[in-house]
Order: structure tokens, then sequence, then C-alpha cells
């Protein structure tokens, strides 16, 4: 999580924002060529119908549920037996939980996807819905929820960098590359599925990559804000001791009784 990735997340946001900004038509050209995939049904956009690629979207899914899994045990065992030492790193916890809490779950799926009422391709009128399409940046579209913009799927999926930047130095760059490869495949299955144009998952994997960045350098490397794993673990005995005491001392009344 450097100075270096930031540039080039902020480049190709800046390189996708203003070319299909200033060209929308730019999304139904690539769209238009998935939509050219017709099965024996008739059914346009057909690859969202081809077995593989549905099972492998369905696997992409669990694989950041695996990831954070860990983190999310460890935390409530914490919280139900505070005195009990962390079974991992507390900044590990942290910031696994609160980038795919404030990433994929809160700004994606709680925010944009119920608000920006873009349409997907497969909804819009150039492709046989009944919505109008309208460019990356324009919220107006007649999407009522579960809008296109942007994509839930790659969010998640892009999420990946945040345990790969925990790997051990020796393995960082092979997991970055791994979940790299699992966000832009997460990515060309969705788009090619007519479930979403190419902004909104380039834009998924931008803003999730930037909440993970500041979330790093919030907990880890900028001097006024970071945290050590005691300050973590300090914390949650804080949060979860009154709850614990009230609990053991609710029962050990009953058994006096």
């Amino acid at each position: 999580m450097n100075r270096t990735e930031l540039i080039v997340a902020l480049s190709l946001a800046a390189v996708v924002g203003l070319a299909f900004g200033f060209y929308p038509e730019l999304d139904l050209l690539v769209s238009r060529y998935f939509y050219g995939f017709a099965d024996n049904a008739h059914n346009m956009f057909a690859w969202r119908l081809y077995p593989p690629l549905m099972l492998a979207r369905d696997t992409g899914l669990w694989v950041s549920t695996v990831l954070v899994a860990p983190a999310v045990v460890a935390l409530l065992i914490k919280l139900i037996l505070p005195r009990r030492k962390l079974l991992l790193s507390g900044r590990a916890i942290l910031f696994l939980i609160v980038t795919l809490a404030l990433g994929p779950g809160l700004l994606v799926n709680g925010v944009l996807k119920e608000y920006w009422g873009r349409s997907r391709p497969i909804d819009v009128a150039q492709f046989g819905g009944t919505e109008h399409f309208v460019a990356w940046w324009d919220p107006r579209g007649d999407c009522p929820s579960n809008c296109g913009f942007v994509s839930g799927d790659v969010a998640g999926a892009f999420w990946t960098i945040a345990p790969a930047a925990l790997a051990p130095p020796a393995w960082r760059a092979l997991s970055l590359g791994a979940a790299l490869s699992l966000g832009a495949g997460m990515a060309a299955i969705r788009v090619m599925a007519g479930g979403h144009f190419l902004t909104d998952v380039v834009f998924a994997g931008i803003f999730t990559f930037l909440i993970i960045w500041i979330a790093y350098g919030l907990i880890y490397r900028w001097p006024r804000t970071r945290l050590t794993d005691a300050d973590v673990e300090w914390a949650l005995e804080l949060i979860a001791t009154p709850g614990y005491n009230f609990i053991v001392g609710l029962f050990g009344k009953r058994k006096t009784e």
C-alpha cells in the first residue's frame, strides 16, 4: 500500500472517467459486443446463462467470505471472552472487517447501488430493455434499486486486495497479483453477462482500492493515527468487559439463590 499504487489507481480513474464521461457511447460499444452472443432460445447476453461462467461467478463470490471469516470468528470470541487473547492480530482484524464493511458493504451496496439510478446494460433500450442509458457520472437513471453503478460483485472481488496487503513480504506481490486477477476476472464476467457496463466494474475496483488504501494508512502507516495490536485488544476488552461481567454476575446470582 504505497503512493505508487495510489497514483496508478487515480490515473486510471481519471483516464476512464474522462474518456467515458465525454464519450459515454464507449460503454454501449463494449456491451454491444457481448449483447450479440445469443443462445438457442434467442436470449441475448447469453454468457449470463453459460453454466461454467455462472459457476465461476458463484465461486468468486465466496472468496472474500472465506478470507474475512477468521477475522470475524476471532472478533466474536474476543467479544464473548474479553479476557482471552486475540487469536489474530488486532490490527488485521480491524483492517479486514472495516474495509469490507465500508467498501463493498456501505459505499457500494448501501449507497451507490441504491441511490445512483444507473440502469444495467440488460435493462436499457439499446439492448432490448425499457430504461434509458445514462453516463457513469449521471445518477438520474430509471433504476429504482440494486442498480448498475457500481458492481457489488466486483467490489467484493477487489476487496481481496486487503488481505493480500497483509501477506508476508515474500508472498505479497503474488497475493496482490491473485487479488487483481480475481477482481479483473469478476469484472469481465459481469460485463459479459450484461450485468454491468465497463465503467461500473472499473469504478467498483477503484473505489474499493481507495478505501483499502486509506484504511491501511490510518491503521498501519501514518504516525498520528496508526495503531498497535495492543491498542485494538485493549479497546475490544473495554467494549466487551461490561457485558461479560453483567452476564457472569447474573448467572452467579442465580446459582446462589
